[in-house]
């Protein structure tokens, strides 16, 4: 081969080179997110409508989601350094800053569950709970069942010893409610729009029990929560995350091909079941200022740490300041 011909093939080779470390530059570009999620959440709807759209692209982000079976494998993620963001709620978040974790919270969803009944049942208020079985999905301890009793109590109901209780999983009091076995449920949101679909009422909706405790409009029930301090480190990337999620929810709210992505997540056996978990979806979509949806938090955390003392919400009897996270350095 002679010179000229050789040194032809050499620039080829290096144009080549060039180009081709060029159109991966933005993959090297993109900065790592750790996200650790139960599969079966609702925030697995939001991941899929982010990479269906391209949004993590978009923000310059590579997300490397570990899938979880429960949120208490969540909370042993964060806690071994093993995700930088889980989804859990601003409760715990409290009891971890009480305990001296610098872990904070910004606000998903609002969506919450309701005391589910027959159409055609007279529960429809407090009293009308004396008397009834009622299944409670998540034990005695879960925060909609604490705030229900608060607000009964305050109705001059103890339904702690008046009415026939029954802790059980979700899925198993929403089908034995189904089944006439059980006088009501109080679920969550997403077995409540199932039992919606199946001709059941929210007889008391849990939106309604939170401003009965002193809250102005829906208060968030699940958050992104990450540590405050690598938060602080990594200001840009936080920004970016939020900005796509928000993204993410607004295609959620309007986008009909965002549910046809959602669809098969949801296991909605028909288009107007998936119509509900649509509708109650976008209802729990916040767009109240964070410092509202704190102060609203911090009325119902007053209650829950009377309703379930120490067990529940550590050695704090107040909302931990910094547990809703700015993103200013405000809290």
């Amino acid at each position: 081969m002679n010179r000229s011909r050789f040194s032809g093939v050499i620039a080829r080779f290096f144009c080549a080179a060039a180009f081709c470390l060029a159109s991966m530059a933005p993959a090297f570009a993109e900065d790592r997110l750790r996200i650790a999620l139960q599969k079966t959440g609702t925030a697995a709807w939001e991941l899929a409508v982010i990479r269906h759209f391209g949004l993590d692209k978009a923000a310059g982000l590579d997300l490397a989601v570990t899938e979880l079976a429960t949120t208490e494998a969540g909370k042993i993620a964060i806690a071994g350094g093993a995700a930088d963001i889980i989804i859990s709620d601003w409760l715990w978040v409290s009891r971890e800053r009480a305990l001296g974790r610098r872990l904070t919270f910004y606000p998903y969803s609002s969506a919450i569950g309701a005391v589910m009944a027959p159409a055609g049942s007279s529960i429809r208020a407090y009293a009308d709970l004396v008397g009834k079985k009622i299944g409670v999905a998540g034990g005695p301890l879960d925060k909609s069942w604490l705030l229900l009793q608060a607000a009964a109590l305050q109705a001059g109901v103890d339904l702690k010893s008046k009415a026939q209780i029954q802790y059980g999983a979700p899925a198993l009091l929403a089908e034995k409610t189904a089944q006439g076995e059980l006088d009501a449920t109080l679920n969550f949101w997403n077995f409540c729009a199932d039992l919606e679909t199946r001709g059941f009422v929210r007889a008391i909706d849990m939106a309604a029990v939170e401003r009965d405790l002193g809250a102005r409009a829906p208060v968030p029930v699940t958050g992104y929560v990450f540590d405050e301090d690598w938060a602080r480190a990594h200001a840009g990337l936080v920004a970016r995350f939020i900005a796509m999620t928000d993204k993410a929810k607004a295609l959620m709210q309007s986008s009909d091909e965002a549910w046809s992505v959602i669809a098969p997540l949801t296991h909605a056996k028909s288009p107007a079941a998936l119509a509900v978990y649509r509708r109650r979806f976008v209802e729990g979509v916040s767009h109240r200022p964070l410092e509202a949806q704190q102060a609203d938090a911090a009325a119902l955390y007053d209650v829950l740490a009377k309703m379930g003392g120490e067990t529940l919400v550590g050695p704090s009897q107040n909302l931990q300041p910094g547990v809703f996270f700015s993103g200013d350095g405000s809290h």
